[in-house]
């Protein structure tokens, strides 16, 4: 393929796209295939000569196609939201076809300042204050790699990178349980060990961490030898919405002198927002607060806005700059981003949000998620009252998590997995289930780009009638 041919082939994939995002509705929302059926139909060995494009679209459709969940599906209620908004994957389509590297300010210097600009626009946006500095990650699992790092040079006075943390005393850091697995991956990849990652446990009905039991595994690690190098924090947690006590995280901090991060990938989109704010009070005091565009503002995979109340430390512990990597003239005076995260290779990733904010204001994108807190709020009310439901953790914001009890039954996690099963094979809706101290509970969230009102009352309506059914032949 040339440009020329790519000028009809990229037509013909926008009207595709168009007419993909259209039929939706009508599609299972998730893959209906069973493990192995892509693989089977695929050669074992890359093709010798090429083939026509026409070929490969062709497999695309009839091969490809029939395993892809479809993660912008108005009903999908999993998870959280994977939000491609059509003016973003257009950014996208730019960003694909001008194809810059860009991990220094040289080497384009448009999408340096522009990251610079949009982040600073996303911070006024969320209400974080003057002075907090913004980077664009691959991912929330990245930022707080990022966070962890920072945490376990600073505590070793900058020590870690240069000489290992053999001979190091025990680093110490605190979380609850709550808290996303991404947080164990950074513990791990750091080398601080997963055995020093302290779960405080949690109180409350938002599952906040017990800021006593936190002041006391401090107070305990420390005078065991152990050093203490950060805490990190959730608001919105993946698994129910569990929201620490930000405030009261911060006081502690602030006497212990740790290092503090903020995981609020999901919820954080939220808080633009004025009257959602309150639920991270606090969080002015934060070192380090991640959240997610590209989850429930609309942003295109991948777009991940990092916050630093003082980015000094992160990029003490991350840059490195051989002589190739230098500009010369300019050292000091410009920002190389590459200096902020754990990649070099970086993608021009402000542009999508950059176009997202623009196409649809911050006005515009408060509205879809006050539809969405609504609408998950009314179906959780509407749940509550009918026989045999029980809602077991409250909304947060668009989150909240149920479980089937009818009277008689024995087994009820084996009963609500059946049900998770069901519904997901039903195709209308799909749901993924969590545990709340140790029981097995169902998960809801709203959050697709597309969802309506019709569609949260189809999820009732799924939910409603396939639940009896499950139950009667569990018994049969």
């Amino acid at each position: 393929m040339d440009w020329e041919d790519f000028r009809t082939r990229g037509k013909d994939a926008a009207d595709w796209a168009a007419d993909y995002h259209a039929g939706l509705r009508e599609q299972p929302v998730r893959a209906q295939t069973k493990p192995g059926d892509i693989i089977a139909q695929l050669p074992p060995s890359a093709p010798e000569q090429p083939e026509t494009i026409d070929a490969i679209l062709n497999d695309l459709e009839h091969k490809i196609m029939p395993g892809m969940t479809h993660w912008q599906h108005p009903r999908f209620f999993a998870y959280f939201p994977a939000n491609a908004a059509p003016v973003s994957v257009l950014a996208e389509s730019y960003v694909t076809a001008i194809a810059a590297q860009c991990m220094l300010w040289q080497t384009s210097p448009a999408a340096t300042e522009l990251e610079t600009r949009t982040c600073d626009w996303m911070r006024q946006a969320v209400g974080l204050p003057d002075g907090f500095s913004g980077v664009i990650q691959d991912s929330a699992s990245t930022a707080t790699l990022c966070a962890v790092l920072t945490m376990r040079e600073r505590a070793l006075d900058w020590a870690g990178n240069r000489a290992g943390l053999s001979g190091q005393p025990r680093l110490r850091i605190y979380a609850s349980g709550e808290v996303h697995t991404s947080i164990d991956r950074a513990i791990w990849i750091a080398g601080i060990g997963e055995a020093n990652l302290v779960r405080i446990p949690v109180t409350g009905p938002s599952r906040a961490m017990d800021v006593t039991a936190l002041q006391a595994a401090i107070t305990a690690d420390r005078a065991a030898g152990h050093l203490p190098a950060g805490i990190i924090t959730c608001v919105g947690g993946t698994g129910v919405g569990a929201t620490d006590n930000i405030a009261a995280v911060m006081e502690i901090a602030e006497s212990e002198g740790l290092y503090t991060h903020v995981d609020a990938a999901w919820a954080g989109a939220a808080m633009i927002c004025p009257e959602f704010q309150d639920i991270w009070a606090g969080v002015a005091r934060a070192d380090s607060v991640v959240l997610n565009p590209h989850k429930w503002l609309g942003a295109q995979f991948d777009c991940t806005t990092h916050f630093l109340r003082d980015p000094t430390s992160l990029v003490r512990t991350l840059a490195i700059q051989p002589e190739y990597l230098k500009t010369d003239g300019a050292d000091g005076g410009i920002i190389n981003y590459s200096e902020w995260s754990v990649p070099l290779g970086r993608r021009f990733r402000a542009l999508k949000l950059w176009f997202l904010l623009r196409a649809h204001g911050l006005d515009g994108l408060r509205g879809m998620i006050r539809n969405h807190v609504k609408w998950a709020k009314g179906l959780a009310g509407l749940l509550a009252e009918t026989a045999d439901f029980e809602i077991v953790t409250e909304p947060m914001l668009s989150l909240f998590s149920f479980r089937y009890a009818p009277d008689g039954v024995a087994d009820l996690d084996a009963l609500n997995q059946q049900l998770v099963n069901a519904i997901n094979a039903d195709g209308r809706i799909y749901l993924t289930q969590t545990r709340v101290d140790g029981n097995l509970v169902i998960r809801f969230q709203a959050g697709s780009w597309s969802c309506t009102a019709e569609d949260i009352a189809t999820a009732f309506d799924v939910i409603t009638e396939l639940a009896p059914k499950v139950a009667a032949q569990m018994s049969a």
